[in-house]
């Protein structure tokens, strides 16, 4: 689900409500945990693209990135550097097919909160996405934490 400027009340959620974007162009990720994310109480907003995340991200608080290694106009290493200057910034989470330990220490040295491996497994996602929510709303302050889901 690409969302756009029609559909922008998809975006808001509680403050309590765990938000994710997932960035990929691949619609098999996005449908990948679509089906995670209907068990849970989360909302997943996605996007295929930084230009796309970010115009997102300008509207919008969200507290955890997915965002594939490897994007048509960019990568995640970008996404990183951008969102790093958001005031309540996002924590990044790197997603890859072939995750190999360089992509690990890159990604941990330059300061993504972890790494996913794809196809995604339910579990991994899950526990994951916890830990990096968790650790943004302690880092986050709670006046930050209210605005998540309202209204720009």
């Amino acid at each position: 689900m690409q969302l756009s400027q029609g559909n922008v009340s998809e975006l808001r959620a509680p403050p309590d409500c765990v938000v994710v974007l997932a960035i990929s162009p691949d619609p098999q990720d996005h449908v990948s945990l679509g089906g995670m994310f209907s068990r849970t109480r989360w909302r997943l907003i996605e996007a295929p693209d930084c230009g796309n995340a970010l115009d997102l991200l300008r509207r919008d608080q969200v507290g955890v990135l997915i965002c594939e290694a490897s994007l048509p106009d960019g990568s995640w290493r970008e996404m990183l550097d951008s969102v790093s200057g958001l005031p309540t910034s996002p924590l990044l989470i790197v997603a890859s097919a072939k995750p190999d330990d360089a992509l690990w220490a890159e990604a941990l040295n330059l300061g993504a909160y972890d790494v996913l491996s794809k196809p995604f497994d339910r579990g991994e996602v899950v526990r994951i996405v916890s830990l990096a929510w968790r650790h943004w709303k302690e880092r986050t302050p709670w006046t930050a934490q209210e605005a998540v889901g309202r209204p720009s």
